[in-house]
C-alpha cells in the first residue's frame, strides 16, 4: 500500500462523496500521504460532523466544500486548480432505486457529465471515476473480468452503467484522462446499514437471537475498505489505466449466508440466520453471483489487498460495536 501512496505530497486532489464510506477513507489516506486535499460534500442545512469530523476545526487539513454534482457551476468551480479527482459522488443503494429511477439518472449520469466536463475545462492531470460490480448483473462467466457483458438488474446499476459511459466518451471524444474504477463489495468501518455486513452486525451487537436477511444464496466477493481505496490511489498514477475500466475485488466469494454464518463468530455472538421476505429483491433483480477477476490492478498497479475477510470482520464487528448508536438493527433500511 506504501508504494502507492508515496507520489501524493503537494498535490491538489478534490474528492467528490468525501464524507461517504469510501470517499472520507480516501480523504484519510491522501492527507496521511501529504496531498492538498479538497472534499466536495453534500450541503445539508443543519449540524452534522460527520466522517470528516477529524479534519475540521482550527488548522483544518482539508478545504471542505458544500453543494451537489448535479450543479453543473459548483462542480466546475470545486475542480478548479486540482491535479486529480477522485469521483465518488452517487446516490447509492439499491432498494430506493426502484422507487426513485429518477433520482439517479439525475445524480450518478448527470452528476457525471458535469465532473467531467469540469475536468476537461479544467485540464486536470486525472480523472478517477467510481463504478460498481453492480453493473455486471449475475456471473455469466466467472472470475469477471472487465470485458463482461454489463447486465441493468436495478435501476441503480443502470444509472451506473449509464455514469461509467458518460465518463468514458468524455476519453474518446475529447482525450479526457480517465480511469474507471470497479470496486466490488467494499465493507468495513463508516458503511451504513444499507449494506450486508453492518447489517448483520448491528443486528447482531443489539443482541438479537435471530438474524434476519433477504436471500442467502447470492455470493459476492469483499474488498476492506482500506485496501479498495489504495487501489484508488494505485490507479490515479497508471497511465496504463487511462480510459480504461479496472476491478477492485478480493478474488473471493462467499454466499451471504457463509457470510453471516462468519460475522456471527466474529462478533462472539449467538445467533440464527432467518429470511425476512422484506427484504427479497424483485424477482429478476436478485445478483446470483459476483466474483471478480482483478489481475488488470495485479498486473498494471502492482495493487493486491492486504486484509483478509477473517481480519476485516473482526475489525468491522468492533467498530460497529463501538458505533451501535448509528444504527437502528430492529428497521430494515433501504
Amino acid at each position: 500500500m506504501s508504494s502507492s501512496t508515496q507520489a501524493w505530497t503537494g498535490r491538489r486532489v478534490l474528492v467528490t462523496g468525501a464524507e461517504g464510506f469510501i470517499g472520507s477513507t480516501l480523504v484519510d489516506m491522501l492527507v496521511a500521504a501529504g496531498a492538498e486535499v479538497r472534499a466536495f460534500v453534500h450541503y445539508k442545512p443543519y449540524a452534522e460532523k460527520g466522517n470528516l469530523a477529524r479534519h475540521l476545526g482550527p488548522g483544518a487539513e482539508v478545504e471542505m466544500v458544500a453543494g451537489d454534482v448535479r450543479d453543473a457551476g459548483r462542480v466546475m468551480d470545486a475542480v478548479a486548480g486540482c491535479d486529480t479527482v477522485f469521483h465518488l459522488a452517487a446516490l447509492i443503494g439499491i432498494p430506493y432505486s426502484y422507487d426513485a429511477p429518477g433520482a439517479y439518472v439525475q445524480t450518478n449520469v448527470v452528476g457525471t457529465e458535469n465532473v467531467a466536463e469540469a475536468c476537461r475545462r479544467h485540464a486536470v492531470r486525472r480523472l478517477v471515476h467510481t463504478s460498481t460490480s453492480e453493473v455486471y448483473g449475475t456471473a455469466l462467466t466467472a472470475p469477471i473480468g472487465e470485458d463482461h457483458p454489463l447486465q441493468p438488474q436495478s435501476p441503480y446499476s443502470a444509472s451506473k452503467i449509464g455514469a461509467d459511459m458518460m465518463a468514458l466518451s468524455h476519453r474518446h471524444a475529447f482525450e479526457l484522462p480517465v480511469t474507471v474504477v470497479r470496486p466490488f463489495n467494499t465493507y468495513g468501518p463508516r458503511q451504513s446499514a444499507r449494506a450486508v455486513i453492518p447489517t448483520i452486525l448491528a443486528q447482531l451487537h443489539s443482541g438479537a437471537r435471530q438474524i434476519k436477511l433477504g436471500s442467502l444464496t447470492p455470493t459476492r466477493d469483499f474488498t476492506y475498505v482500506t485496501d479498495t481505496a489504495a487501489g484508488f490511489l494505485a490507479l490515479a498514477d497508471c497511465d496504463r489505466a487511462l480510459g480504461e475500466v479496472v476491478n477492485l475485488g478480493s478474488g473471493r466469494e462467499i454466499a451471504i449466508g457463509a457470510l453471516a454464518e462468519a460475522l456471527i463468530a466474529a462478533s462472539g455472538r449467538d445467533a440464527e440466520v432467518v429470511v425476512d421476505t422484506a427484504r427479497l429483491r424483485p424477482a429478476g433483480s436478485e445478483v446470483e453471483r459476483l466474483l471478480s477477476d482483478n489481475s488488470r490492478a495485479r498486473e498494471w498497479a502492482s495493487w493486491e489487498p492486504e486484509v483478509s475477510l477473517e481480519q476485516g470482520l473482526r475489525r468491522t464487528s468492533q467498530w460497529v460495536a463501538q458505533n451501535l448508536r448509528l444504527f437502528a438493527a430492529d428497521r430494515y433500511q433501504v
